[in-house]
């Protein structure tokens, strides 16, 4: 019998399923617009603590998000013969029960689908998250089977915070109620209840266990706890004929259970085929939207760990929403956070999700922002946006951010004592950062003439004679000074410029400035700078944060989590910069580079496949085998390759 699918873009085979060496190492993630997720392994054996079929936010408790219902393990029987589909890791590298045996394909279309052959039983298993509810829906059908069937289904509970464990205790309460079709139950006080049910009539057998020992191998690797206890309440059976459809829902609200197989098939109809390049990251865009309210929307920055910060929000806004074509969403998360970057600049407390605006290069992320909605929508952009940019800029120019000093060469100077100034500044422990920059910024000043740039045009079509003035005048002492302090003799720009001191490390902020609207350099200063990047920053899976020649190149993420975030910046991959990279390639090369920026996507594309399915890591090593770290599944990954492509699409078109 065939059953497989008409799909060849994102299909793993028997072979690859089977071998657990490599089906551990992707992983499959869903979500919805309210912060819940589900994510696994391609087998189904969790290997993070951070893994669930259904993981969610539970606001009574705190601000993070927390596993429920860890996952649901099924035995077909037939005959009187149990064989268990389910797969856990324990003690001793011990595998139990083993059901990756049984697959036979995996395929990642509209919906993740994984076919089991077990004799002549043939179990087809779809899963479904609602975009908009805490719901995971899987759908079993029986293709083929030639005696009666049951199906046994065993949930796995975990009722925790996704950075935490849970082991076997007395406080736990291990009660259900019966609902219509299924259970519901709650662990402990301040959750909510969960309820698993199914679309038609079930047995549930109450037989309570505590399975002791359950591993995950990827906490393990990084030195992190990884050991935990998971309760099972019992187990639910029904028959399955041939043919037939059984659909399971688990939930923190009651299902209609007579609607839950028309509500499967209408999610299928709302689904984009991940059938190329562009429908994979299309989807991924989508899954970082993020709305704990009907009148809000925020992108979150990553999974399976992230949450809401301002500058990864801003930084992929234009990308996850421009991108798509989703220009409503730029508006929404933009309204959204208006009310706080309006509180933030007239000093009053910060509250919701946007805390950490106050970082110094966000507003400025922000105006880019806009200058990239300007560009599609200018009529919108001025009829609503245009006075916040009159706002920003004169607030930085004025001297009113805490961590933006103006200089009286018209350059910006930060303190990297002061948050996190930039991308590149993060704490690797107390007082021990990973890349300590500070002082003037090549990019935090490239982003500065650009918003002087922006505003001066703003004025110009406001017709305000004399702020255009003001910015143009502005603008230009900003570029004398920045091509003075930044460009060197060998041919690029210093990555920062405190007092005396100049850091000659070649770095790849240096292509904000040569990416921009307005050009702060020449083109043969330009084209030098881009010639740079490509011989030492470019790799196959994005642009290098240092290059090989430079003091501390350290391209592997390995060892401790200090060493990791070491590498991060010295050294390893990121993706996003892929975007400016093609940005400024183009502007310098136009048409004679096409065909070059069209065989380096080829290598990210090959990620779809790998890590997280369908979606970019937040890096990779900057050296073969270029493997994937931090987030499987980063916002400013994904945003910066769809920009990647939206530039080549349009550049071909117009050729």
């Amino acid at each position: 019998m065939d059953y497989s699918k008409t799909n060849t873009y994102l299909k793993f085979d028997k072979s690859r399923m089977v071998n657990l060496e490599y089906s551990l190492r992707r992983e499959i993630l869903r979500t919805n617009r309210r912060g819940a997720y589900h994510c696994t392994t391609l087998v189904e054996c969790n290997t993070r603590k951070q893994h669930g079929l259904l993981v969610m936010p539970v606001p009574k408790l705190d601000n993070s998000n927390h596993v429920l219902l860890s996952s649901f393990d099924e035995t077909v029987i037939q005959h009187g013969a149990d064989f268990n589909l389910g797969i856990h890791k324990y003690d001793g590298d011990n595998y139990s029960p083993m059901g990756h045996k049984y697959i036979r394909e995996f395929s990642c279309d509209s919906l993740p689908r994984t076919i089991y052959r077990v004799g002549g039983v043939i179990l087809s298993k779809e899963k479904m998250f609602s975009l908009e509810d805490n719901t995971i829906f899987i759908r079993y059908t029986l293709l083929d089977a030639h005696s009666p069937t049951t199906i046994r289904f065993k949930p796995f509970l975990a009722f925790r915070e996704i950075n935490t464990l849970t082991v076997e205790n007395t406080v736990a309460e291990h009660g259900y109620k019966e609902v219509e079709n299924g259970i519901s139950m709650c662990m402990y006080s301040g959750y909510p209840e969960l309820y698993m049910q199914f679309n038609k009539e079930v047995n549930f057998v109450f037989d309570p266990n505590w399975y002791k020992g359950i591993e995950y191998d990827r906490d393990k690797e990084e030195g992190l706890p990884y050991k935990e206890d998971l309760y099972v309440p019992g187990y639910f059976e029904l028959p399955i004929t041939k043919g037939e459809s059984i659909i399971f829902s688990a939930s923190d609200v009651h299902a209609d259970t007579g609607r839950l197989s028309a509500l499967f098939d209408e999610g299928v109809k709302e689904r984009t085929p991940r059938s190329s390049f562009y429908n994979c990251l299309k989807n991924s865009g989508h899954q970082f939207y993020f709305r704990p309210s009907k009148d809000e929307l925020y992108l979150l920055n990553g999974y399976p760990w992230g949450n809401v910060t301002a500058r990864e929000q801003f930084m992929s806004l234009p990308g996850l929403t421009l991108g798509l074509g989703k220009l409503d969403a730029f508006e929404e998360v933009m309204d959204t956070a208006i009310p706080t970057i309006e509180a933030f600049m007239q000093g009053k407390p910060l509250t919701g999700f946007l805390k950490d605006i106050n970082n110094a290069d966000v507003l400025l992320w922000v105006l880019w922002g806009l200058k990239r909605f300007s560009d599609t929508e200018k009529e919108r952009f001025y009829s609503k946006y245009a006075s916040l940019v009159n706002k920003i800029v004169a607030f930085i120019q004025e001297g009113k951010h805490p961590n933006l000093t103006p200089l009286t060469n018209g350059l910006l100077s930060v303190d990297n004592r002061v948050g996190f100034p930039s991308w590149m500044n993060n704490a690797a422990g107390a007082g021990n950062y990973a890349l300590p920059r500070t002082g003037c910024l090549v990019e935090v000043n490239a982003f500065w003439y650009n918003a002087l740039m922006f505003n001066q045009d703003i004025a110009r079509h406001q017709e305000d004679a004399k702020l255009e003035k003001k910015m143009g005048l502005l603008a230009e002492i900003v570029k004398t000074s920045f091509v003075e302090v930044f460009y060197n003799d060998g041919g690029y720009l210093y990555d920062y410029v405190v007092g005396n001191y100049v850091d000659w490390s070649v770095r790849p902020n240096m292509l904000l400035a040569i990416s921009q609207d307005y050009p702060l350099l020449d083109k043969r200063q330009s084209k030098s700078i881009i010639d740079i990047v490509t011989k030492e920053l470019l790799t196959a899976k994005g642009i290098r944060s240092l290059s090989p020649k430079s003091i501390g190149f350290r391209p592997r993420c390995e060892g401790s989590i200090t060493d990791k975030l070491h590498s991060a910046y010295n050294g390893a991959s990121w993706p996003w910069l892929l975007g400016p990279y093609m940005e400024a390639y183009l502007k310098i090369f136009q048409r004679s580079g096409y065909s070059f920026l069209d065989r380096l996507l080829i290598g990210i594309e090959d990620e779809m496949s790998n890590d997280c399915i369908a979606s970019l890591s937040a890096l990779y090593d900057g050296s073969i085998p270029y493997f994937g770290h931090g987030p499987i599944s980063y916002s400013i990954s994904v945003a910066g390759v769809i920009r990647a492509l939206n530039l080549q699409k349009a550049f071909a078109d117009e050729y």
